[in-house]
């Protein structure tokens, strides 16, 4: 099984189990090489009852990503509802930008906090922390987003 295959049958389970409201399975997402490393979390409620779910596949040990922090990313994004991908910098160039400015999905900017560069984590973002609820380019109206991102790097303002 090759990489992209791997990864759109671990969202598509994914996918099935926040449809059927089950929780993240420990373990889902976890990388042979660094299993340890894997830990779930749970974003707290951000609007109308729709959560931000989060899953580190890889934590990174590397600078932490705050509010503020210019970071530095590779993602690749698929539309939950048919894992069909809308974009990705994979094999393009990473893509930066200013954590909790506003300037991404709120979906992003609360998901991406606190990673670790070298981290990866998945997010699964209802579309009131995504696009909202009109057809914004390929993406339908109403979307639920899986990202993968990888932090590649974090300059702190301060």
């Amino acid at each position: 099984m090759n990489k992209k295959t791997a990864i759109a049958v671990t969202i598509a389970v994914v996918v099935v189990g926040v449809l059927v409201g089950a929780s993240l399975v420990s373990g889902l997402f976890t990388n042979s090489n660094n299993n340890q490393n894997t830990q779930t979390t749970m974003q707290p409620e951000q609007t109308s009852g729709d959560q931000l779910q989060s899953q580190d596949t890889i934590v990174g040990t590397g600078t932490v990503a705050v509010a503020g922090s210019e970071v530095t990313v590779n993602y690749t994004g698929v539309l939950a509802s048919n894992d069909q991908e809308f974009d990705s910098t994979v094999g393009k160039a990473p893509f930066t930008f200013t954590l909790g400015a506003g300037n991404v999905i709120k979906g992003w900017d609360i998901g991406v906090e606190g990673m670790k560069v070298g981290g990866e984590r998945i997010l699964i973002i209802p579309p009131a922390l995504g696009y909202g609820f009109t057809d914004y380019g390929p993406i339908p109206a109403s979307s639920t987003l899986i990202f993968k991102i990888d932090l590649l790097s974090v300059k702190n303002s301060n």
